[in-house]
């Protein structure tokens, strides 16, 4: 199963409606669903296929594990490296790798 996720803040409206038109497609295959971060692992890949990014340039953090999972094969729609490529955790990420 592929799935496409949303990483958003408090915004509703889009992210909501991007997850129901995509389900309601019924593509064998592919679900979408809001991002759920239970955890990080430097260098692990994320449970997600694409991951459209809302919130990132308002969370350092997001940032961080949008890269990391960039790094291991999710493909990322709002590139998270356009800010920068200098902080630890995405170096360590690239180290791992």
């Amino acid at each position: 199963m592929k799935k496409i996720a949303v990483l958003h803040g408090k915004e509703r409206s889009f992210p909501e409606a991007f997850v129901a038109r995509v389900n309601s497609k019924n593509i064998d295959g592919i679900i979408a669903e809001p991002v759920y971060i239970e955890k990080v692992i430097q260098g692990d890949s994320s449970e997600y296929a694409v991951i459209i990014d809302r919130i990132s340039q308002d969370v350092p953090f997001y940032r961080a594990y949008l890269k990391n999972a960039a790094l291991c094969g999710t493909a990322v729609i709002n590139n998270p490296f356009w800010w920068s490529a200098d902080e630890k955790f995405f170096n360590n990420c690239l180290a791992t790798k």
